[in-house]
């Protein structure tokens, strides 16, 4: 389950993970570059409601959708019905640290939560699984990843795309919210920039690689698995 920011790349590596499975995407305009992608249907869900039966699934991946919710109770409640026994959810959001680093920068240079379609930052693991907890899934495990190096790379690009790339080239305006090309018109309207950023992308993911110098095990988002009861 995704809510934007998302072609169906993310995706892509759930499946090369094997398994057989199913995909839900809460912003209904992206779900045609998803499917094309895909090669495959990609529903279209709510909050309110996920479009699957009760108990469907081992696995339930939930990835960055809680941070654009103003309420997550109906959202978490459907995510535990859609469970089957023993199964276990996964759920990511950005933490929701505001004090980070990148996360201060961020706010300096005018990106705010909003910016990304974010009602809030984001979540720390320790809330995550307080509102796992309340539709009586346990959490098991925990977990963090961007962390500076990649989160900073990250903002950058996001930057370089709504406040200067998008704004500056013609073609299909950037809806509030999208922090990247969402469609393949966006996506050609920039296309000579993206053609030069593969050029350069060996350098931003050898500099993102410097994660593995920053001590500690947090990161600008986090991640829990919770299971439901036998």
């Amino acid at each position: 389950v995704t809510n934007g920011d998302n072609n169906g790349a993310m995706n892509l590596v759930l499946r090369e993970a094997g398994g057989y499975w199913r995909w839900a995407e809460m912003e209904e305009s992206g779900i045609l570059a998803m499917a094309s992608l895909l090669e495959e249907p990609v529903a279209h869900a709510s909050p309110e409601r996920l479009p699957f039966s009760t108990g469907a699934f081992d696995r339930v991946v939930v990835i960055d959708v809680h941070e654009h919710l103003s309420s997550v109770a109906r959202l978490n409640q459907e995510i535990a019905r859609v469970l089957a026994a023993d199964g276990v959810a996964v759920v990511t959001t950005p933490n929701g640290a505001g004090w980070l680093p990148v996360a201060v920068l961020k706010r300096l240079c005018g990106m705010h939560p909003q910016q990304y379609g974010h009602v809030v930052q984001g979540y720390t693991a320790a809330e995550l699984e307080r509102m796992l907890r309340q539709v009586d899934l346990t959490p098991e495990r925990r977990g963090a990843y961007s962390r500076f190096f990649t989160e900073l790379a990250e903002f950058a690009i996001n930057f370089g795309y709504v406040k200067i790339l998008a704004r500056r080239k013609k073609g299909p305006s950037v809806p509030a919210g999208t922090i990247a090309p969402g469609s393949a018109a966006q996506l050609r309207a920039v296309e000579r920039t993206y053609r030069m950023y593969a050029m350069i992308y060996p350098f931003v993911r050898a500099f993102a690689s410097l994660d593995a110098l920053v001590p500690g095990r947090g990161g600008y988002a986090v991640a829990v698995a919770a299971r439901k009861a036998r």
